[in-house]
């Protein structure tokens, strides 16, 4: 009973988060106007903007306008409960579940801003940044604490300096600012070893995506974001397995 209570959490959130990552980056208030369709200004009613089922309800369209809502919408809604859902099954009522909630909260926000707009927002990462230093404070020691916020700096400074060799290489920005802080969070949670793969599997990750867009002669952008907080997640739900992989890749002991 309690995975339908988390999982229709993460619906709720999921709704959120879509409002977040679209209007933020727009300099729009996230509280006012209220819902409402984009092409004929409806304002939706309460039965009309419950997360997915509202949209299964209306046929994916407007009940005023008939305009086609956009499927990005449920799709957030439903990926951020599963998210939810997976990090709830992996670590049970723990405090290492209340970091992948916050991860994943970043996941969809992230995912909805940077590939519609090219955007990674600063108070995601910094609200998120503090409530996993203070679940730290509160389940793990101050000594703990410091180490991962260490870790947290040197993976930032870093990416910096990838992003400081790219500038140079390619002469012009090879990396926006949002990835650079999101590796913050990165080292934060994974610590220094981990937090270089983050990285490395980051851009793993988003190769074939650069290739597509390369070969597509397509505009040549490529929002980094989502494939950086992808890699953070998947390595937190499976964390000692990837840190097996380096020990027994390197040796490190």
């Amino acid at each position: 009973m309690l995975e339908v209570y988390i999982f229709i959490m993460g619906l709720l959130f999921g709704s959120f988060y879509n409002v977040v990552g679209m209007r933020l980056p727009n300099n729009e208030s996230i509280v006012f106007p209220g819902s409402h369709c984009e092409k004929c200004n409806h304002k939706l009613k309460w039965f009309e903007n419950i997360p997915l089922i509202s949209y299964i309800i209306l046929g994916g369209k407007c009940s005023n306008c008939k305009t086609k809502i956009s499927i990005w919408y449920p799709a957030i809604e439903l990926f951020t409960g599963m998210l939810f859902l997976i990090s709830y099954y992996t670590f049970g009522l723990t405090y290492e579940f209340a970091i992948a909630i916050i991860i994943s909260s970043l996941v969809s926000i992230i995912f909805v801003s940077d590939i519609n707009y090219y955007i990674i927002l600063d108070s995601p990462i910094i609200i998120g940044s503090i409530l996993i230093i203070i679940i730290k404070l509160l389940f793990t020691s101050l000594k703990d604490t410091l180490i991962s916020v260490g870790s947290g700096l040197l993976i930032f400074f870093i990416m910096y300096g990838i992003m400081l060799l790219g500038n140079f290489l390619f002469k012009k920005e090879s990396l926006g600012g949002g990835d650079i802080k999101l590796s913050f969070v990165a080292g934060l949670v994974l610590g220094p070893i981990l937090g270089i793969f983050y990285i490395i599997f980051g851009a793993f990750l988003a190769f074939p995506y650069a290739i597509y867009i390369t070969i597509r002669n397509k505009e040549n952008m490529l929002p980094f974001g989502p494939f950086l907080i992808s890699s953070l997640l998947i390595i937190y739900l499976d964390y000692n397995f990837f840190l097996n992989f380096i020990n027994a890749l390197f040796r490190i002991s």
